[in-house]
């Protein structure tokens, strides 16, 4: 190790003690005790060049123990990483300046608490909580693997990117890395790289108080290639490891670092070291004990940022160089898929893409919204090439295997498949989505709406990221009959309503089904929850201009059929299977001569964003009587149905039935909801309250 070496690891902790101590908030034990691994995998090894910080074939650093986050901040204001604006352009000022780093965890500061994907330049995911990056950059892997097999040609090696991911002990003992280390060394990703900062300490203590297994035998088990570094301060020794995951061709590598909390004597080996400032007196004492100068801020001694230009900077300049350059040829020789490529990077569709959506007719008997998701599916995948997903292991009932010629399986021996098997890891699953979505494909992955609840996290993630993941839902309500109320989604709806930015669809037909699709595959921000049912649903007959086309689903709610007037007494408003409901009950309550109007809601949040002259059309805020009707959580609906409605929904969970007596038992039928109109109508007429409805 040189002395510009030592110089420069000391200098990134000195950065990052002072950075934490001035916040006085923050966890300065791993960032001191990683530093010369970061150091030598960004100054050594990383292809990654700063000036063009979204390269496509860099290689992605993922800092999986985001609470360390003051060492990525550190490092990308010593590496001089450019700031990028939202439509991908590179800017010309710094990522992370001096400045943002004085103001660390501070209201609007580039230096958050935990690193945020778009929020700062060089961050390639939004870690959340531990596990999470890990899991993610299996996607990422994943991607770089498939992008290499569709596009790479013999004279032409566009993508062989490697993704590292720095995880702590924290990150192992959380269920989805155990998830996606078994996917991805299933899948035997060589380009992925795991380094495991082994401290053995946590908030609560050393990790002997709960986590005494093998991690090493843990990931063999796996299928990973594993090696250790016994000294982290041995940069040789780190050196060594890295280019033994370098020469690994058929696995994935797990580099186990032992490492200690904070940096020796110094400073305390202990949780209060992980999870707290050093104090002034501390901060001195390390730094004189680190040949820094002891009272001396956010000291950067001359010549670092040269020798830092000089690795990492000259090197990525070179490689982004060449590879430009061999794209401009790869341009000529392969027109149509650099097109593609271009695309993928500006998250653009190719034109016409939605020329071949299928047309359902009209069908009182219909079908199943996942099976028309599942046709419609197919038409988007053939038409945009880096459509590609799959299930956590419910294909067959979630309809999102991809069927067509040349789809195939992303398996070991045919990296160019299309169709991901992804196991019965729902959690893992929507991680490795989000982490093809970060690499600009457009990924989605399927499971059944009650299992929504172990993906959770992952989903909240793709909304913060602002990041256009696909979740598909099925089995979406009650309707689940027989599997009763462990397997029937009552909550679910309300809470990924409640996920600022997820868009949640609940489509009422397949006609629905065409155009959420249409949103969906064009969003390039926001990720979209596709919510679908098991039972089949009547295919309503648009054609005569009774029922409204299904192109209102792009305002998140439309008119679906109105009073003869066009001025209805009562509005019954509903989404997915309850909008035949509605229906049937509108059908009941014309009959006997009273004027209502049936709005389909399939996407609250697009509606939610539309101008009040549009919602006051749809919602007159003169109709008091308003009956919503929904087999889920009646939590959200007040909103729309105000001071003088009601809610038809669930206030218990479900029970073991076949569905005809489900819907009979929990008030789902024409009459009973015709009937909680009338009695709405005749209390708001008396200018009573509204109410939920309890079956």
């Amino acid at each position: 190790m040189s002395d510009l070496d030592t110089l420069s690891v000391n200098t990134v902790r000195g950065l990052c003690m002072d950075a934490i101590e001035k916040a006085r908030s923050g966890h300065p034990g791993t960032p001191m005790g990683m530093a010369p691994v970061a150091y030598t995998l960004w100054q050594r090894f990383l292809r990654f060049d700063p000036a063009d910080p979204i390269w496509p074939n860099r290689d992605r650093f993922v800092l999986s123990e985001g609470h360390a986050s003051a060492l990525l901040w550190s490092l990308l204001h010593l590496t001089g990483v450019r700031a990028v604006d939202p439509d991908y352009e590179v800017l010309g000022r710094p990522a992370v300046t001096l400045e943002d780093l004085k103001s660390f965890r501070r209201l609007d500061s580039r230096c958050p608490g935990h690193p945020e994907y778009r929020w700062t330049s060089g961050v390639e995911t939004t870690t959340g909580p531990l596990g999470q990056g890990v899991a993610t950059s299996v996607g990422m892997a994943i991607a770089g693997q498939w992008l290499a097999a569709r596009y790479n040609r013999d004279d032409y090696t566009l993508f062989d990117f490697d993704v590292y991911a720095l995880a702590g002990d924290g990150c192992m003992m959380e269920g989805i890395s155990s998830e996606a280390a078994s996917l991805a060394g299933h899948l035997q990703l060589p380009n992925l790289c795991w380094i495991y900062d082994s401290n053995r300490v946590t908030i609560e203590g050393h990790t002997d108080i709960t986590f005494t297994e093998d991690v090493a035998a843990r990931f063999l088990a796996y299928g990973w290639n594993v090696t250790t570094v016994a000294d982290a301060n041995d940069l040789d020794q780190v050196s060594r490891a890295f280019h033994t995951f370098r020469a690994e061709s058929r696995r994935p590598t797990l580099i186990l670092v032992h490492s200690h909390i904070g940096y020796g004597s110094p400073v305390e080996d202990s949780p209060k070291a992980h999870g707290t400032p050093f104090g002034p007196d501390g901060v001195r004492a390390t730094k004189r004990f680190l040949g820094l100068p002891p009272d001396a801020e956010f000291h950067i001694p001359d010549g670092i940022e040269d020798w830092f230009a000089r690795g990492i900077g000259a090197r990525g300049a070179r490689l982004r160089a060449d590879w430009e350059k061999a794209f401009d040829a790869y341009r000529g020789a392969h027109p149509s898929l650099a097109d593609e490529l271009e695309r993928i990077q500006r998250r653009e569709l190719p034109d016409g893409w939605d020329s071949a959506l299928p047309a359902f007719p009209a069908d009182p008997k219909g079908l199943a919204t996942r099976d028309s998701s599942g046709q419609v599916l197919t038409a988007v995948a053939q038409a945009v090439p880096w459509v590609l997903g799959g299930s956590a292991d419910l294909a067959p009932s979630t309809r999102t295997r991809l069927a067509f010629a040349g789809a195939g399986d992303f398996q070991p021996g045919d990296r160019a498949g299309r169709n991901l098997h992804l196991g019965i890891r729902e959690h893992a699953a929507a991680a490795v989505a989000n982490g093809m979505a970060l690499t600009k494909l457009r990924p989605y992955w399927s499971g059944f709406l009650i299992f929504s609840d172990y993906a959770k996290a992952a989903i909240r993630l793709s909304a913060l990221m602002e990041i256009p993941t696909v979740h598909i839902f099925t089995h979406d309500s009650i309707g689940v009959g027989e599997d009763g109320p462990t397997h029937q989604p009552v909550e679910q709806l309300a809470g990924l309503r409640a996920t600022p930015g997820l868009l949640v669809f609940r489509p009422a037909d397949a006609g629905e089904v065409v155009e959420t699709w249409r949103v969906v595959a064009a969003l390039r921000h926001e990720p979209a929850a596709l919510v679908l049912s098991r039972q089949a649903l009547p295919t309503l007959d648009r054609a005569d201009g009774r029922i409204a086309g299904a192109s209102g689903v792009a305002q998140g709610a439309y008119v679906l059929v109105d009073a003869p007037s066009g001025e209805p007494r009562v509005i019954l408003l509903a989404t997915g299977s309850e909008v035949a409901t509605a229906l049937a009950a509108h059908d009941e309550l014309t009959a006997e001569g009273i004027a209502s109007r049936v709005v389909s809601m399939p996407c609250w949040e697009l509606f939610d964003r539309q101008p009040r002259e549009y919602r006051d059309q749809v919602l007159p805020p003169e109709v008091a009587a308003r009956v919503a009707v929904e087999e889920a959580s009646t939590l959200g609906w007040d909103r729309y149905v105000g001071d003088g409605g009601a809610v038809v929904g669930m206030h218990t969970f479900g029970a073991s039935a076949p569905l005809k007596q489900l819907l009979t038992k929990f008030g789902f039928t024409p009459e009973r909801v015709a009937q909680v109109a009338r009695e709405v109508l005749a209390r708001t007429d008396r200018g009573g309250p509204g109410e939920e409805v309890t079956p």
